[in-house]
């Protein structure tokens, strides 16, 4: 996926994940959230051998890291 394809779905992921845990984040959060919980995802999966593919599963991974980083950003401060 190229660059433009990463921004939109990573915003997209984030943008769902800001709705579900109810936080109140801008379009560029949004867009890092997704980018850097698809990451995240990606490497915590990659442990117990789960692997993601193609739009929807980079969708699904950059949500479920987004909602991680949400909740740990939110323990923290």
């Amino acid at each position: 996926m190229g660059i433009i394809g990463s921004i939109i779905i990573g915003g997209l992921a984030g943008w769902f994940a800001s709705m579900f845990m109810k936080s109140d984040t801008g379009v560029i959060v949004n867009i890092i959230l997704g980018i850097v919980g698809a990451a995240v995802a990606g490497f915590i999966f990659g442990l117990v051998g789960v692997s993601f593919s193609g739009i929807l599963g980079y969708l699904i991974a950059g949500f479920v890291g987004a909602v991680i980083l949400i909740a740990v950003g939110r323990k923290v401060f």
